[in-house]
């Protein structure tokens, strides 16, 4: 072990390993109810609505909600089959993810695969607010990890997002 990384389990991890973009993009909780949910988020702990969308490709339907410089994602699936279906059921409502911003997500992913880190997703994905990608929770000791790339960064152009203060849901 080089005093540049750190050793966890199996694998080595550069000090300076994650290149964060000094926030959190937001956390995500699995919800049964959206409507209910985002009625509690916004007017019991005042937290303004953003956005509610369908998301298709993945049998959900999510609203963001900021907080400070974060935001809250509340995702709710849309069928009783669906991977979020399937967590809700067998974990209930509560946390199911971390969603760290990064200036390239394709230069991340490459770098985080060579580290020996799961990779859900190989290559970035379309995103509701950008380009995405998973991180396994067996490499983040038990916490799914999603990656956003910042707003006009390389994959935004590659997966055709177009001006970041445009953004379009996916």
């Amino acid at each position: 072990m080089s005093p540049a990384s750190h050793e966890f389990g199996a694998i080595s991890v550069p000090l300076n390993a994650l290149p964060v973009n000094g926030r959190i993009h937001h956390v995500a909780t699995v919800v049964r109810d959206l409507d209910i949910a985002v009625r509690f988020h916004a007017e019991v702990l005042g937290l303004p609505l953003e956005q509610i969308a369908d998301v298709p490709s993945q049998e959900v339907r999510i609203a963001f909600l900021t907080a400070g410089d974060s935001k809250i994602e509340l995702v709710a699936p849309t069928n009783s089959t669906s991977g979020v279906a399937r967590f809700l059921e067998t974990k209930g409502e509560g946390f199911h993810h971390l969603c760290l911003e990064v200036a390239d997500i394709d230069a991340e992913l490459q770098r985080l695969a060579a580290a020996g880190i799961q990779l859900i997703n190989a290559a970035a994905v379309e995103g509701v607010e950008g380009p995405v990608a998973f991180l396994h929770p067996k490499s983040c000791h038990g916490i799914l990890v999603e990656l956003i790339e910042a707003p006009g960064g390389p994959a935004w152009k590659r997966l055709g997002y177009g001006d970041p203060a445009q953004l379009r849901i996916r």
